[in-house]
């Protein structure tokens, strides 16, 4: 540690609340950020010791010195900078912090050694951050006794079809809580939850390095922290430059989420319902911008996948799901659709092959991303005049199919490959 960062620390320690941004080439939005944490610490934690971090992995465009610009009377400020893998530079996805899980190290090393209660983790890209977010984060942990807040955003109805249709029901299904939102990017942690994840051999792994939010959220859960959720409002970005990339979103998502599913097997085959958690605030109807869906061109996808994957996929299905899939395939687009029940033995099926080494993970993975776009130009089809609520209540049912079918799972999770067994 450096004499100019001990210095620091020497000066702030005993503060009570600790936000950390992690961030990268953030200069033209970090600003913003940093005086809504400010303007949120001093409407709602007036008198409370507090001290912002900037954790940068290694910004190239001045991010650093726009926060410190932005620095304002009532906190401190930590500036610091993390070394980053040259793999992130290739792979990590739009929005992604390069280096994120070093950031968040940091982090919670800065928040352990100050012996803060609590800490806030924001994004430093955000355009639509307001200073109730920082309430939101932190007065369930500060107030309330509760160790982490993940966040609950408002989003157009076909916004977020990974987590819709693959990471919130399965996770639900799983370890029996309805967290809507196990990827956020925002989150509240207690001091002793973050002493407890920095005690876990996680950091220099590809699940930190892909999947930190998923880890953070399920070992919260898994390990029996107490959990809440929070309404943020709208999640809306300040423009970037690089574009997102689907097959790399889509398969470090569903590594995290298959992955985790091995050291806590123990634990998700006993649970048998789902309960809500703690939900603070509430939401509300806003106009967000329309999303433009290609269900012409996913579906074109999906029966490209029938045709040229089959033989993988007969590798990790059921003969009569292969079968079900070549009947969905056969429809035409009008007629388009694809069964939940089917999408939720899929989702199984693979991660039971996951769990077998059936296929090699890589090629597992991208092998369902034709599936998932299947499923995806089904539900789009089949809500264009649905309101938000009417398609929340879609999601929800799927949750409810995901956890009817999960003894389904639990059945084939150690009896092999799923395809040689015929369904039973």
């Amino acid at each position: 540690m450096d004499q100019t960062l001990q210095s620091q620390l020497n000066d702030i320690k005993g503060s009570n609340l600790l936000i950390g941004i992690p961030s990268y080439n953030s200069a033209r939005t970090i600003g913003h950020v940093v005086r809504v944490v400010a303007a949120g610490l001093a409407k709602y934690f007036p008198g409370v010791k507090s001290v912002l971090v900037n954790s940068d992995g290694g910004s190239t465009d001045g991010t650093q010195e726009e926060a410190k610009k932005a620095e304002t009377e009532g906190f401190q400020m930590i500036l610091t900078s993390h070394s980053v893998d040259p793999i992130h530079k290739i792979v990590l996805p739009y929005h992604g912090i390069l280096g994120k899980e070093n950031a968040l190290r940091t982090i919670f090393n800065l928040t352990q050694l100050l012996g803060a209660n609590a800490c806030a983790v924001v994004d430093p890209d955000l355009t639509s951050m307001t200073p109730e977010w920082i309430e939101s984060l932190l007065r369930p942990v500060f107030k309330d006794g509760f160790d982490c807040v993940v966040p609950i955003y408002a989003r157009h109805k076909f916004d977020g079809t990974i987590t819709n249709g693959i990471v919130y029901p399965l996770n639900r299904a799983l370890y029996g809580k309805r967290v809507r939102q196990f990827i956020g990017g925002d989150f509240g942690f207690s001091g002793e939850l973050v002493k407890f994840y920095l005690t876990k051999e996680v950091w220099e792994t590809d699940i930190a390095r892909f999947g930190i939010d998923i880890w953070m959220t399920t070992l919260a859960i898994s390990e029996g922290y107490k959990i809440c959720q929070s309404f943020l409002g709208p999640k809306i970005y300040g423009a970037k430059d690089s574009e997102s990339d689907l097959g790399s979103i889509f398969s470090q998502v569903l590594s995290s989420v298959y992955g985790l599913m091995e050291p806590y097997q123990n634990l998700w085959k006993t649970i048998k319902e789902t309960e809500p958690v703690a939900t603070f605030g509430r939401g509300y109807a806003i106009k967000l911008e329309p999303i433009s869906v290609n269900v012409e061109g996913m579906i074109r996808i999906f029966r490209l996948g029938i045709k040229n994957l089959m033989e993988i996929w007969k590798k990790v299905l059921t003969p009569e799901a292969a079968l079900s899939l070549e009947e969905v395939a056969r429809l035409s687009d009008e007629a388009f659709s694809f069964p939940q029940d089917l999408w939720v033995q899929l989702v199984y099926d693979f991660a039971v092959s996951h769990h077998r080494g059936s296929v090699h993970h890589d090629h597992l993975l991208k092998s369902m991303i034709p599936l998932y776009l299947g499923q995806v130009a089904s539900f789009v089809k089949e809500n264009q005049e649905s309101s938000p609520e009417d398609v929340e209540e879609k999601i929800e049912s799927l949750c409810r199919i995901f956890e009817e079918m999960k003894p389904y799972l639990i059945g084939h999770w150690n009896k092999g490959n799923v395809a040689k067994e015929g369904g039973g």
